[in-house]
């Protein structure tokens, strides 16, 4: 990549200020964005994020938003283009993540993931899709997981979730273009907060049945978040880049 390529654009990431949402912030202001880092409740994890940006030399400001209510994401946006200008560069990483056996499953559970995995994707791609189409530009790409791509015996909710990402992605592409691009990042187990939840034992155990024998870094997927925003993906849309150590493999 170019050094500062995204010079004068504007990034909106959701669930920025942790995991990996926060370390395609730091990937963005590296390369010259202006970032939106927008969080659900951690305000003090997101002002950190942007005390990281700036430090980096890029502006930044953080945003409070529920990504699954619709007007909170109008409102997101609203001042997002206030303070930085339209977005440019949208990247729906908020999410939440459960497992649990098909017994103790409730539809209150699988609606509130379905709206904060799956609404929370459409939300802000729909708030920011009108603009990028009369600019003539625009660069989305949405978190799914591997969970979307195999069954997911105990994640169903999780799993369903993720997989209605990437359809929806894949539609958008085509609806969309030829001005945005939209693509999606299906990561494997990433060393997060939320990837800790399954505790040692069970990261441990998934990393030795990768053939890399390891779980990923945020900053890894990031990287590849970064090269699908960027014109060295100019002829990529509608796709699912799959990093997950090599667990999942695409034809």
């Amino acid at each position: 990549m170019d050094k500062k390529e995204l010079q004068s654009k504007t990034a909106l990431v959701t669930g920025g200020s942790r995991g990996i949402g926060r370390a395609t912030c730091l990937a963005l202001a590296r390369e010259g964005a202006r970032v939106a880092v927008n969080y659900a409740s951690n305000e003090k994890a997101a002002r950190e994020v942007v005390a990281e940006i700036e430090r980096l030399g890029s502006e930044a400001m953080m945003v409070g938003a529920d990504v699954s209510d619709p007007e909170s994401v109008t409102k997101m946006v609203t001042e997002v283009e206030s303070g930085l200008g339209p977005v440019d560069l949208l990247v729906t990483s908020a999410g939440i993540a459960k497992a649990a056996h098909h017994s103790e499953m409730t539809f209150d559970s699988w609606r509130h993931m379905l709206s904060v995995n799956v609404d929370g994707t459409y939300l802000p791609v729909m708030a920011v899709k009108d603009g990028m189409l009369d600019r003539g530009y625009g660069r989305i790409v949405c978190i799914s997981s591997i969970a979307g791509l195999r069954p997911r015996g105990r994640m169903v909710t999780y799993s369903t979730s993720k997989a209605a990402v990437i359809g929806f992605a894949r539609s958008c592409a085509e609806a969309f273009g030829p001005a945005i691009r939209v693509n999606c990042v299906a990561p494997g187990l990433i060393e997060t907060e939320m990837g800790a939840q399954l505790g040692p034992e069970a990261m441990q155990r998934i990393a030795d049945e990768a053939p890399l024998k390891r779980n990923g870094q945020p900053e890894e997927i990031a990287q590849t978040v970064l090269f699908l925003l960027s014109e060295r993906s100019s002829f990529t849309t509608g796709q699912t880049f799959v990093a997950d150590g090599g667990r999942v493999t695409l034809p």
